[in-house]
């Protein structure tokens, strides 16, 4: 054998060698993490494991190449040994849409940045010091080092580069370990307000670590457990802008349900992530409230899907609250998208949209099996959106500046997005079959409706339906006039003066408020 071929054999070697441990490493990950790192714990570990399995692979085969072969060999294991993983930022990406893409960023682009870029830096690394020790290998051999390779400006080039991007990695990982907090209410004083609460509490509930943020000016004040919407959506930012108000009156808590924000982690496993499930977690965390408060019964707010998981929480267990508030009612999801559909194309025609009006056209009316066709048909309409909003309505608090906020570590604020979609996916199929005017004709707590004024028909014909023939201790149903589907938000001193003056006193009247 030839010099020229003992040489190629070791290279071969060596890069047979990269491509193993890499590929390990990739089977590794996506046995423990799936869905990739969903927790800031976990992606500071799969940070770690990248740069750890590049400078490996940059050491083995002594060449920049490692770079590039040691992430696709990872890539390429990770994406085998995490099949069984479903939604759409796991599946077969999808690049014939906006929400399509979005999945792929949040997704497997969230993946890229803590793991790929990490190790091809380590690989240069790697790479870097092997050929410095072959170098001085070879001159204690030879006496004197080698030559090296390229202009003394290209060296320099490559070497300031490769500082950058190990700079880049290092302030990734400290913006991954930056905690998440919530700010203390504070008082006149500049203070913390004595016997205020302001925390993010991880909770057990349902054999999942569920992650909730307890806000109020008086600790001893009436509970208020608020339902997000979606399914799959996260309220931390959102009430941490419109829910200071509420703040005032009530010991706000702003649960993450299990697949969603803080508790995005808890997806897995999927067979669990039911319906039922989702209602039975929703009675264990107002039992919790109940229990760390010391009190009989709680209040429920619910907004979109959250009126959903409400209402059902209170038809199973209504010993549980005083009164249940619903924030954009929905009543029987199929026949409101139904509704919503033939709504956007009428709109997309009357208008000479042609595009939005033969993308409706292209996936036809719901309900659908690509759950990616669903935001299309229920979510594109502008004409929803198009009216004035309440005077201290805060931009910040809809998405995706309500992400932005110090509640979430910045692993949660990009999976929140991704759940968003997951969870969806997972849980709208669920839903199809239910209709409340059948299926829940009387709950037994008072029920209190707020409905914007511009909420699409598609919902505020059936939230009236079901509201006219519901059996209740007491029923209201109120409109505001510069809200659409989320009062809460669009008029949020409103709706928290609502509560304050009219649900308070009927349901809960030894400690009644009148809005200031």
């Amino acid at each position: 054998m030839s010099i020229t071929q003992i040489i190629d054999a070791r290279r071969s070697t060596r890069v047979a060698a990269t491509i193993l441990s890499s590929g390990l490493g990739g089977l590794a990950l996506a046995w423990v993490m799936p869905r990739g790192p969903m927790t800031s714990g976990q992606s500071l570990a799969a940070l770690g494991l990248a740069v750890a399995l590049g400078s490996l692979a940059g050491r083995l085969m002594a060449s920049r190449w490692a770079a590039l072969v040691a992430p696709i060999a990872f890539g390429a294991t990770f994406e085998i040994g995490r099949i069984g993983a479903s939604g759409p930022t796991v599946d077969a990406i999808r690049l014939d849409g906006l929400y399509g893409i979005l999945a792929l960023v949040v997704g497997r682009g969230f993946d890229v940045l803590v793991i790929v870029l990490p190790m091809a830096v380590g690989a240069f690394w790697g790479a870097a010091l092997a050929r410095r020790e072959q170098r001085r290998a070879a001159a204690a051999t030879q006496g004197t080092l080698a030559p090296r390779v390229g202009s003394p400006f290209w060296r320099a080039t490559r070497g300031a580069s490769l500082v950058l991007a190990t700079l880049v990695v290092m302030g990734l990982g400290a913006a991954l370990a930056r905690p998440a907090s919530t700010a203390p209410i504070l008082g006149s004083d500049g203070q913390p307000l004595p016997g205020s609460i302001a925390e993010l509490a991880s909770v057990p509930i349902g054999g999942h670590d569920q992650w909730v943020m307890l806000r109020g000016q008086d600790v001893e004040a009436p509970v208020l457990l608020f339902l997000e919407g979606g399914p799959g959506g996260t309220a931390l930012g959102s009430m941490r802008y419109a829910g200071q108000p509420l703040e005032e009156h009530f010991t706000v808590a702003t649960w993450d349900q299990r697949g969603t924000g803080k508790s995005a982690s808890a997806l897995e496993p999927l067979d669990t992530f039911t319906l039922d499930q989702a209602v039975s977690d929703t009675i264990e965390m107002s039992e919790y409230l109940r229990e760390r408060f010391d009190e009989e019964r709680i209040y429920l707010v619910g907004s979109s899907w959250g009126t959903t998981l409400g209402t059902l929480a209170v038809q199973a267990r209504p010993d549980l609250f005083h009164a249940y508030i619903g924030s954009g009612q929905m009543v029987d999801q199929q026949e409101t998208d139904k509704l919503m559909y033939a709504q956007s194309v009428a709109y997309a025609e009357r208008t000479g949209n042609t595009g939005f009006a033969d993308q409706l056209h292209a996936i036809g009316p719901p309900p659908y099996t690509d759950m990616l066709s669903y935001p299309v048909a229920i979510a594109s309409n502008p004409e929803w959106h198009d009216f004035t909003y309440g005077a201290d309505h805060d931009p910040r608090s809809t998405y995706p500046a309500n992400l932005l906020v110090e509640e979430y570590t910045l692993t949660e604020q990009i999976r929140s997005a991704a759940a968003l979609i997951d969870a969806f996916a997972l849980m709208y199929p669920q839903l199809q079959d239910i209709d409340f005017r059948s299926d829940v004709p009387k709950l037994d707590v008072p029920v209190f409706i707020v409905e914007g004024e511009h909420e699409a028909p598609g919902r505020a014909v059936l939230a009236r339906q079901w509201f006219e023939q519901l059996s209740a201790p007491s029923k209201q149903l109120v409109t505001f006039e510069k809200s659409g589907h989320t009062p809460h938000l669009h008029e949020p001193g409103r709706f928290a003066s609502y509560l304050a003056s009219v649900v308070l006193p009927q349901t809960y009247p030894q400690q009644a408020e009148t809005p200031s």
